[in-house]
């Protein structure tokens, strides 16, 4: 059964659509590009803001490097290196959105500008796109298509090395998101890959590549003429401006797209058909809340699931559309309250992943019961 959700006199709701079918769980799911349609009249991108979001968090990352360069003590640096990893993970996140081309409504002006944000991150802007929006956005938990924390079957488990083995139990123990993105993301997949992780081979990924590798140089250049400049160490300086932050950005970028597919209850499939039966656009990531408005400060990236059902909708509107599909699809979307017991509680049960039975286990064979801690009714 359906029923018709009135609309709100409230100011942010009054670009939604007079009424939003609410859909019981019991009824069939809608097709997606029904679902697309009740958040069209808010999913409108708007330049001047995203500029302005853009030049923010520009002139915030310039500002924690010149604080690391310029504080007289390692452990004031240290914290301002800290932040700067932070704003690189705000910057992806924009790159992100333009990369979707949902960022400001000229295709073009969304290219430059993910470029732009890209950099910090040292991502190449094309290879990104072919990585994220083709494989992990068209085919989300479909094994052997979508790459990102992939999970292993037992099978496949006990068919690796004992070296790749270890390296799966590091990645997968919930201290190394990082070194997971970094390796199986960034360092094969991105930086001018092999034809096995891309066997398409384009001019446009090798200047991406290049242009990321230049804005590493110019970087660590950078740091180093500061040092000599302030009768500092170079080594000192690069480490604390360089690769802190490069550090503290991966592992903030492996933790997202970690928690936004790891989850008990979300699926992973091997056989096609049974994954577009599935409704993957919605069933197969998560909301994840958190306390203090650090989603804000995240850009709303953690409002996944609206993101995943249409990926126009730019980051300043996310929040608005997650509400209205939590509210048209009650019991639908998977929403979990971050706590670190959660994240724990997730590393040390989602391990490996039984397609045939549909379950998470452990690397013993222990199969994962569903969480219920802070699991929150959508």
């Amino acid at each position: 059964m359906s029923q018709a959700l009135p609309s709100s006199s409230s100011p942010s709701s009054r670009s939604q659509p007079a009424a939003v079918p609410v859909i019981d769980r019991a009824a069939r799911m809608p097709a997606r590009k029904e679902i697309r349609s009740w958040l069209t009249p808010i999913s409108q991108p708007q330049t001047l803001r995203a500029v302005a979001l853009l030049l923010l968090d520009l002139a915030l990352f310039v500002a924690a490097i010149a604080g690391v360069v310029l504080l007289p003590a390692w452990w004031m640096k240290l914290p301002v290196a800290l932040a700067a990893g932070f704003v690189i993970g705000r910057l992806f996140i924009i790159g992100h959105d333009a990369c979707h081309q949902s960022y400001t409504p000229h295709r073009r002006l969304n290219r430059w500008l993910g470029r732009i944000a890209f950099l910090p991150s040292l991502t190449p802007y094309s290879l990104w796109e072919v990585g994220h929006n083709v494989m992990h956005h068209g085919f989300t938990n479909l094994k052997g298509k979508d790459f990102v924390w992939q999970p292993l079957t037992p099978a496949e488990y006990a068919a690796l090395t004992p070296a790749r083995r270890l390296l799966e139990r590091v990645y997968r123990s919930g201290w190394a998101p990082g070194l997971y993105y970094f390796i199986e993301m960034w360092w094969l997949r991105m930086l001018f890959p092999s034809k096995r992780y891309m066997p398409a081979r384009r001019g446009l990924f090798v200047a991406d590549g290049l242009l990321a590798v230049t804005a590493g140089v110019v970087w660590i250049a950078t740091l180093v003429w500061a040092a000599q400049a302030t009768g500092q160490s170079a080594w000192a300086l690069v480490a604390l401006g360089f690769a802190v932050p490069f550090a503290f950005w991966n592992a903030m970028i492996g933790f997202v797209i970690y928690v936004h597919h790891t989850h008990t209850e979300v699926r992973w499939h091997e056989d096609k058909a049974q994954w577009s039966a599935s409704d993957p656009f919605v069933s197969t990531t998560v909301h994840l809340t958190f306390p203090l408005k650090i989603g804000g400060l995240l850009h709303h990236i953690m409002e996944h699931t609206a993101h995943h059902v249409d990926m126009s909708i730019p980051l300043y509107k996310l929040k608005q559309a997650q509400a209205l599909l939590e509210t048209a699809l009650p019991g639908r979307i998977i929403v979990q309250r971050f706590s670190w017991r959660w994240y724990a509680q997730t590393a040390r049960r989602c391990k490996l992943y039984d397609v045939a039975s549909a379950r998470w286990m452990d690397f013993s064979g222990r199969v994962s019961e569903p969480t219920t801690w802070g699991r929150v009714a959508s």
